[in-house]
């Protein structure tokens, strides 16, 4: 059995990797928005191993959730399954980044340096970090007119950078990112055309599986199949020009 943390677990892939998770007999702890949000979990809270609260636009909260987790004991696996996608404009977090920005980059990387390390870890990307590039200038958006699309796509790049970085910098520590393709979920929408069933299940086996293919690590996955990412994302300057710019924002140091 394995004690695994997941982020955004209330609806779509999150709560369904956790579902499947649990169905497998392991120890997983949820996460949600608001205490509002935690009641759509009534259901299977029972068999979880609680539920951590907090708003990954937050910083402050983002780091709260660390210290919940860290209550909780050290985890086998972290999924960093939380993401927000289109936005009519710019919004701005408490600490007055762009939305997008925080809960897609800022608090994964502040929940990874702050989470005590565990053996896994899995970032939820998307396909759609292939049309980014990768200039870090304004990865905040406070210079360009926004693009929501954009400002999705580079945050995924950013992600899977991330998560490449995070294999190289810790050996110890098996790290990979996934694309779930586009699944209809709250995010994905209706019509989205690829298998919902077929969206969480490479998360959920890169947290917990024996299986050797698993056992791998600075991999970019797709239903189960290693991908090649864009060239950023396995580009180790760009990995180093990313995280310094991300201590720069949050104030913390990773590596």
């Amino acid at each position: 059995m394995s004690r695994i943390f997941i982020t955004g677990s209330t609806d779509g892939l999150g709560l369904a990797t956790a579902r499947t998770l649990l169905d497998e007999g392991h120890e997983v702890l949820l996460h949600a928005r608001s205490r509002e949000r935690a009641a759509v979990l009534d259901e299977i809270a029972p068999q979880a191993a609680g539920v951590v609260i907090g708003d990954l636009s937050s910083a402050a909260e983002t780091r709260s959730v660390a210290d919940q987790v860290n209550a909780h004991g050290r985890m086998d696996a972290v999924v960093h399954n939380a993401g927000v996608y289109l936005s009519s404009g710019r919004v701005t977090t408490p600490e007055g980044h762009s939305y997008t920005l925080a809960v897609n980059v800022l608090a994964p990387y502040i929940l990874t340096a702050l989470i005590d390390r565990p053996g896994r870890l899995v970032y939820v990307s998307s396909g759609m970090h292939h049309g980014a590039a990768g200039n870090l200038q304004d990865i905040d958006w406070t210079e360009r007119r926004w693009s929501a699309s954009t400002a999705y796509s580079e945050s995924k790049l950013h992600l899977s950078a991330l998560s490449a970085s995070v294999a190289r910098h810790w050996p110890a520590v098996l790290s990979n990112a996934v694309d779930p393709g586009w699944v209809p979920t709250k995010m994905g929408g209706s019509g989205a055309p690829d298998d919902l069933a077929e969206g969480h299940k490479t998360q959920a086996w890169l947290a917990v599986s024996n299986d050797p293919a698993a056992l791998v690590s600075g991999s970019y996955w797709y239903h189960r199949r290693q991908r090649p990412p864009a060239p950023e994302v396995t580009d180790a300057t760009f990995q180093d020009r990313l995280t310094d710019k991300l201590a720069e924002l949050t104030g913390i140091t990773l590596f």
